[in-house]
């Protein structure tokens, strides 16, 4: 799993358990002691839930879709289209349906005007791939100019969203790229 931590509170009850998304994961859990966390700027988190199963995942994504000419190929993580799929796909192995899951969508800022609207083109992909897929989108907090920090416990579909200032908010920089990945972005 990925990094989280657990402290006991004297009572013999663990307390929440944190569990970091960074970009390029995603996470499904039906542990109510779970509460997921990551913090955005032009990157995207879908938060999904299905409330008859308690199950829920969070992902984090970089970019929204490979070129159109990779996308019948392997392709790395950074992108929506594969996190997406892996997100809904670790929630039906958990036990979820397709059918009862409902979506919040954070992030998808443009933090620099100076380069291009990478936030906004997360943003339509987040929805358009909802769309297509025929999950409902129950709450969105997508653009603008500052980062989000995002607390989600998936077996509770509870999320809490905060603006993050630009002083402490991180500065996103790509994930290096291995040798096998493919595409043609390169991002400075």
């Amino acid at each position: 799993m990925s990094p989280f931590s657990s402290a006991a509170d004297g009572t013999g009850v663990p307390d929440m358990m944190r569990m970091t998304i960074v970009q390029g994961e995603a996470k499904a859990s039906s542990d109510p002691r779970i509460e997921m966390s990551t913090i955005l700027g032009s990157c995207v988190a879908t938060c999904l839930f299905d409330p008859v199963s308690r199950v829920g995942g969070m992902n984090h994504f970089l970019l929204a879709e490979p070129p159109a000419h990779v996308r019948s190929q392997a392709f790395d993580s950074d992108y929506g289209l594969f996190l997406m799929e892996l997100l809904i796909n670790e929630m039906l192995g958990l036990g979820a349906s397709k059918s009862r899951m409902r979506a919040r969508l954070y992030g998808g800022a443009n933090l620099n005007p100076d380069l291009s609207p990478i936030g906004t083109a997360n943003a339509v992909f987040a929805r358009q791939f909802l769309e297509r897929e025929r999950i409902p989108c129950v709450f969105e907090d997508l653009e603008g100019v500052q980062a989000r920090r995002i607390q989600f416990r998936p077996a509770s579909g509870q999320v809490r969203a905060r603006l993050v200032t630009a002083d402490v908010a991180p500065k996103e920089k790509p994930l290096g790229r291995p040798q096998s990945a493919l595409g043609t972005v390169e991002l400075f």
